[in-house]
Parts: structure tokens; C-alpha cells; sequence
């Protein structure tokens, strides 16, 4: 699928505007795979906004994570998922990063400004003998998962081994949240914004060893995350039953977009509960057809089929259909 060696993401929904005009507000952007059924947000204290972070609320958003990812590791709360993209391959030197590919570009252009050597592998197998080797499970853009069993297996085999658990919270099945602290060498990534709709928040966490995690706590600073992420953190992440909730209704929406693309002509090749993966005649002219509806997709520069769809709210669905039922010259 050839390598992804720039910055490509979706949300670009600035260009999006530029290009097909309309205002924000006429936007449907379901080209991040981030829930647009966000959780509610809390009624935070002054304090969340006029104080630094206090250590006894750090530790109340830890406790509250440890417990919705059912860990007993170290955590460190960051400034989204991102962050820990970007610090963990400057954490230790070495010279070749494996990462499970086609997946997340952020990882391999992040290795490779910390000097490593990459290299794109197509099976878990294949990361073996990396010093540093990247897993995101469920992969993003096409949802393939892999057995805990299997990714911890590789944990003896690697240097660095760091699993991007993003899309994670609908499957706690797949997670190795629970191992993390107890291998030295491994990291897990947790994302906050994707599963409760917040990306604006900036929160994410990161797991792993004590030992390991106190040297990134040192590059991440004193104050990593902010008041208002600490107390919308906790708020949503105790809150079991929304997250029951919306685990079921997530995965009502993807029969039902599964469904609908369908009967567009479209072919599912892969997903999550927040996003979906459809293999098209042209992505571009799908991704133009849905523009002008004010709909916004995500494409790759690696595939001239591919369309990744994330999931609109309940307001929303009347549109999408609309928009995949005008015309089925695509």
C-alpha cells in the first residue's frame, strides 16, 4: 500500500470548507472516527479553570482510568494519545522501529524524527527483532484487531514494544491494559477524546512500567494535562452505564452504515465501532460526492479506492442517507 512518509490526517475540515464552501455549522465531519454522540459535559468547578492541576486531582483521574481500562499499572495522563506518539521514541536509542502497517501515520513519522531506522511490516510476526515495535489495535483505518495473547508474545522478541489502544473502549476484550506494569518493555496508549467525543479536551493516557513512565512524566512536565481535562476525565470515565450505552448504540450505527453503503455499491473492508472502511470504484470522487452535501470523509494518498466513514449522530443519519441515495453513479 506504499508508505506514508507525510502528515495526512483527517479533521482537515478547514480545507474542506475552503474547497466546497458552506459554514462550519453546515459540516458533518465524519472523516476522524471520533464519536459525535459526545458524553455530556460535567458542570466543572472554578478551580478546574483558574488553578494549576492539584497532585490529589492527577490522582483521581489515574484511580478513575485504572479502573475503566482494569489495570493496576502506572498511569500517566497526557495531552491526548498524541503526546505519547510523539515522546515515546525519544524515551530510548535504538535503530530500527517495526510498525504494523498500513496504520496511524503519526507513529512511523514520530519514530522517524527521533532518529529510528523504519520499517512498514504487514504481519505481527514480522515485528520481531525491532527495537522498537508499534501495534494499534484496533488498527486505524481498517479495523483489524489481534489476540492479547499474541501481541504480548512479542513482547520477548523486541526491544520496545508500544500498542495504540485508541479505539479501544468498545472492545475490552482485545485490550493488554491489564499486563501493562507487570512487562518492562511495554507501552499501552489509551485515547480519551475518540470514545467519548471530546477530542477537544486533549487527554489521553499512557501505561506502562513505573520506571519507564517516570521518564517520560519528566519530558511531559509538571503539569501535563489541564484542570478541565482532569475533572471531565473522571466525570466520564466513572459513568459505566453511558459507556454501556453508547458501546451498544455505536455498534447499532455500524450495521446500519454497513447497510447503507451497501446498497451504494460500496464494499466494507474493514472497521471499528467508530469508524468504517469501504472499498469504492474512486475514493476522491466519492469523497467529492459527499462534500457536496457538506459531508466530510477521509481518503489516503496510499489508495485510490479506500473511504474511511466515521459515524454521525442521531440528527445527522437523515443527511448521510440522503446523500448516499442521490446517486448511485459513484
Amino acid at each position: 500500500m506504499g508508505k506514508i512518509m507525510t502528515r495526512d490526517h483527517g479533521g482537515n475540515i478547514d480545507w474542506a470548507i475552503d474547497t466546497y464552501g458552506g459554514d462550519p455549522a453546515d459540516w458533518i465531519d465524519l472523516s476522524t472516527g471520533i464519536n459525535r454522540e459526545p458524553y455530556p459535559l460535567p458542570n466543572l468547578s472554578a478551580e478546574a479553570w483558574t488553578a494549576l492541576p492539584t497532585k490529589a486531582a492527577m490522582a483521581g483521574l489515574k484511580a478513575a482510568a485504572a479502573k475503566a481500562y482494569g489495570t493496576q499499572a502506572d498511569i500517566l495522563p497526557l495531552a491526548g494519545a498524541q503526546a505519547a506518539i510523539q515522546m515515546l521514541p525519544r524515551l530510548r536509542v535504538g535503530k530500527t522501529a517495526k510498525i504494523l502497517s498500513p496504520t496511524y501515520n503519526e507513529h512511523g513519522i514520530c519514530a522517524r524524527a527521533g532518529g529510528w531506522n523504519v520499517q512498514e511490516v504487514a504481519t505481527l510476526d514480522a515485528l520481531k527483532g525491532a527495537d522498537l515495535a508499534i501495534v494499534v489495535n484496533p488498527n486505524n483505518p481498517d479495523g483489524q484487531t489481534h489476540n492479547p495473547d499474541d501481541i504480548l508474545a512479542l513482547a520477548g522478541h523486541v526491544g520496545t514494544l508500544v500498542v495504540d489502544e485508541s479505539f479501544g473502549d468498545p472492545r475490552p476484550d482485545l485490550s493488554i491494559a491489564p499486563y501493562a506494569g507487570t512487562i518492562e518493555n511495554l507501552f499501552v496508549l489509551r485515547s480519551f477524546g475518540k470514545f467519548y467525543g471530546l477530542a477537544g479536551v486533549r487527554l489521553g493516557f499512557l501505561l506502562g512500567h513505573p520506571s519507564a513512565l517516570a521518564q517520560i512524566a519528566e519530558l511531559a512536565g509538571p503539569w501535563p494535562v489541564s484542570g478541565v481535562a482532569i475533572e471531565t476525565g473522571i466525570a466520564a470515565l466513572q459513568d459505566t452505564e453511558w459507556g454501556h450505552q453508547t458501546i451498544a448504540r455505536l455498534r447499532e450505527d455500524t450495521a446500519r452504515m454497513d447497510r447503507l453503503a451497501d446498497a451504494y455499491g460500496w464494499n466494507l473492508v474493514g472497521g471499528c465501532e467508530l469508524f468504517r472502511l469501504y472499498d469504492t470504484p474512486s475514493a476522491k470522487s466519492a469523497q467529492d460526492h459527499l462534500a457536496k452535501s457538506h459531508i466530510w470523509s477521509r481518503i489516503f494518498p496510499w489508495s485510490d479506492g479506500l473511504i474511511r466513514l466515521g459515524l454521525p449522530s442521531l440528527t445527522e443519519w437523515s443527511r448521510v442517507e440522503t446523500a448516499l441515495g442521490a446517486d448511485n453513479g459513484i
